[in-house]
């Protein structure tokens, strides 16, 4: 392996530690405050050439890869974004992007991947349903063919970006479950726009993150035509596990990144705050457990790196996501909770962040795959049986 930084990966960081010293901390403050989307933020992101990174060159995006998604997504998150560094980039420019890349048709892709990568689309990703949660086979959302249209209806919870998005990728069944002999069987993913009167979005009131809305998505006869299913109808579930693996590593780098900035948060603190004579970071009880949090987190994103590699060479990498979506929360929690117990009682105020990104960090224990469904996948692939 060699770990030499090249140009391109300087490039990234360099740009991205740039956008991030504009969009600091503050800025993130008064957004969640306001619960308002960070317009500024998105059009930087665009200006920079982020939300092209997994677009390839000849629809106008930068063709970059994983690795450098990955590693922006990192950066932004360490240098002074917190989850947003994540958030604005993982659905449209991330999984909207590789999923039409991968299972678009012609017309699809010079339709939609040019607007990604010039931040002009926004995409939403119906996946969660109310009742199917984390077994995404058991969505409920019916789309049934009428001539050369469909007709979809069903509910969608915890759709992030629905309130602004411009489209959809919408999950489906065209075969109920009962009635197909593998599960992964009879699942169809359309592109589906949403402007269309049959969709009607309801905002979740939530903990945090709230310069992003999450929603509920009521779908009522909404009619689309054939066209817009991505990729080959009743076998969907394999364009969505494309798209499912940028999200996992997506969230380990938002997971390292977020304690990566706690931590240097709290040392810059420790460093100031002077009690009984020292500074509080000369005593072990307040450096030794961020130390060995950052230590941690280090290792998970070596892992992120080796399934973003993964990915990028089309090599299957599901087990390393998961390793590293878990392995990287952990350690970014137990980073973010040692930096607040830096600060003592101002770990609790909001001026010093720490509470917002205690906040923002603990989703992804939830989010995009719980950690018992993570380690539920290692420890299959490890040898033991399967328990779901």
């Amino acid at each position: 392996m060699n770990f030499e930084e090249s140009q391109e990966r300087a490039m990234v960081r360099s740009t991205a530690a740039e956008v991030a010293a504009e969009y600091g901390p503050d800025y993130w403050h008064e957004k969640e405050e306001a619960n308002e989307f960070a317009e500024g933020f998105w059009d930087e992101l665009a200006a920079a050439g982020f939300h092209g990174l997994l677009v390839p060159a000849e629809h106008g995006g930068a063709g970059m890869g994983m690795g450098m998604m990955g590693l922006a997504m990192e950066t932004l998150c360490a240098e002074g974004c917190g989850m947003a560094g994540t958030w604005y980039l993982v659905v449209t420019g991330g999984m909207a992007a590789v999923g039409i890349e991968a299972y678009g048709t012609p017309d699809q892709k010079d339709r939609y991947l040019p607007d990604i990568a010039d931040g002009d689309r926004h995409f939403s990703i119906g996946i969660t349903e109310p009742e199917a949660g984390t077994n995404t086979l058991n969505v409920a959302t019916r789309a049934e063919r009428d001539g050369d249209e469909y007709v979809l209806n069903g509910n969608k919870a915890w759709i992030t970006f629905s309130d602004r998005a411009d489209d959809m990728i919408l999950v489906t069944r065209t075969t109920p479950r009962e009635q197909v002999d593998r599960g992964t069987d009879g699942i169809t993913l359309f592109i589906v726009d949403m402007d269309n009167p049959g969709i009607e979005v309801s905002p979740i009131p939530k903990h945090g993150i709230n310069y992003s809305r999450s929603c509920e998505v009521f779908i009522d006869d909404v009619r689309v035509p054939a066209a817009s299913i991505l990729g080959e109808e009743g076998d969907g579930w394999w364009a969505l596990v494309e798209m499912l693996n940028p999200e996992r590593i997506g969230f380990a780098a938002a997971a390292t990144g977020i304690g990566k900035l706690a931590a240097h948060t709290a040392i810059e603190y420790a460093n100031e705050r002077e009690v009984f004579d020292a500074p509080i970071g000369t005593h072990q009880a307040v450096s030794f457990p961020i130390t060995k949090a950052y230590a941690r987190m280090e290792a998970a994103a070596l892992m992120r790196e080796k399934a973003a590699w993964l990915y990028d060479r089309g090599e299957d990498c599901a087990y390393e996501t998961n390793v590293a979506k878990a392995t990287a929360v952990e350690a970014g929690i137990e980073a973010v909770k040692q930096s607040m117990q830096a600060f003592g009682g101002w770990g609790y105020a909001r001026e010093y962040h720490l509470e917002r990104w205690w906040r923002e960090i603990n989703l992804t224990r939830l989010a995009p795959v719980t950690q018992q469904m993570a380690y539920n996948h290692i420890a299959q692939q490890l040898g033991f049986p399967r328990s779901y």
